[in-house]
C-alpha cells in the first residue's frame, strides 16, 4: 500500500516562505516515479504546481516559476516543495502526487498566505 503524507503547510505572511514535505512509503520509490505537487484553491480547479521526473528534470507552472523549487531526497523517499516570495494567490490546499498521470495522492496540506 502506497502512502504519501504531506507536512509543512501553515499560515504565512505575503513575501514569506514555507517548505512542504511529502514522505512516501509502501511500494513506491520516488526516484522511479514522476512526483509532483498540485494545489486547489477555493472555487478553482486543481492545478499542477511542480513536477520532478525520474530523470531529475523539473517543470513548474508559470505562476510559480522563479519562486518555487521542487526537489527530492531519494535516500529518505521524501519530495520537497520550497516556496519563496509567497503571494495571497498561492493560498490553497497542496497535494503531493506520484505517477504520470497521477496515480497516488496525499491527503493535502493547507497553505494560507495572508497578512
Amino acid at each position: 500500500q502506497v502512502q504519501l503524507v504531506e507536512s509543512g503547510g501553515g499560515l504565512v505572511q505575503p513575501g514569506g516562505s514555507l517548505r512542504l514535505s511529502c514522505a512516501a512509503s509502501g511500494s513506491i520509490f520516488i526516484s522511479h516515479y514522476t512526483m509532483g505537487w498540485y494545489r486547489q484553491a477555493p472555487g478553482k480547479q486543481r492545478e499542477l504546481v511542480a513536477g520532478i521526473y525520474s530523470s531529475g528534470n523539473t517543470n513548474y507552472a508559470d505562476s510559480v516559476k522563479g519562486r518555487f523549487t521542487i526537489s527530492r531526497d531519494n535516500a529518505k523517499n521524501i519530495v520537497y516543495l520550497q516556496m519563496n516570495s509567497l503571494k495571497p494567490e498561492d493560498t490553497a490546499v497542496y497535494y503531493c502526487i506520484g505517477g504520470d498521470p497521477p496515480r497516488y495522492w496525499g491527503q493535502g496540506t493547507q497553505v494560507t498566505v495572508s497578512s
